[in-house]
């Protein structure tokens, strides 16, 4: 089984950014809804993906990811996912033994940043830089799943934003 091991953190400052490249992704989701499953379709450039991910055990959960052609991709994000569709601009940043990967999240969810880092196991060690904040692995309101349904532009309005993300606005 494909298994995606992964820790989440909110990015406080931008002294990332000097060699950073970014790409830019759109995605949706068909399904949310059952016990932290997802069924995700991504553009990245010219490619097009369908990924299945299961529920969250610890930092680890199953993940499924098939190429897709580029047509199928967009008239799914056009007519099967939920609406606003995840956009964002990710930069892959190697640090110390890892390649962090920092998503800067645009549209309804605009002002969040995110960084995360890929792991072999749930107990291994990571270098963390110093642009890196709080630790959110787990809470599902930062998956891009819930951002989905729960945009971060309506955090502010409803006072869920908590003061180590204030460093994570535009």
């Amino acid at each position: 089984m494909a298994k995606e091991t992964e820790r989440k953190f909110l990015v406080i400052s931008d002294s990332w950014r000097a060699n950073a490249v970014g790409r830019l992704y759109s995605q949706g989701y068909i399904a949310t809804a059952v016990e932290g499953q997802s069924v995700r379709v991504r553009i990245v450039g010219e490619l097009g993906y369908l990924t299945i991910k299961g529920p969250a055990e610890g930092l680890s959960r199953a993940e499924f990811e098939y190429p897709i052609p580029l047509a199928d991709a967009r008239e799914m994000l056009d007519t099967l996912c939920v609406q606003p569709l995840i956009e964002k601009v990710r930069y892959r940043l190697p640090f110390g033994a890892h390649v962090w990967e920092i998503d800067e999240f645009k549209g309804e969810n605009a002002g969040l940043i995110i960084a995360e880092v890929e792991l072999m196991s749930e107990s291994q060690t990571v270098d963390i830089p110093d642009w890196i904040g709080a630790e959110v692995s787990g809470q599902t309101k930062y998956y891009n799943a819930s951002l989905v349904k729960h945009p971060y532009s309506k955090w502010q309005k409803s006072g869920e934003i908590k003061s180590e993300e204030i460093g994570t606005q535009s």
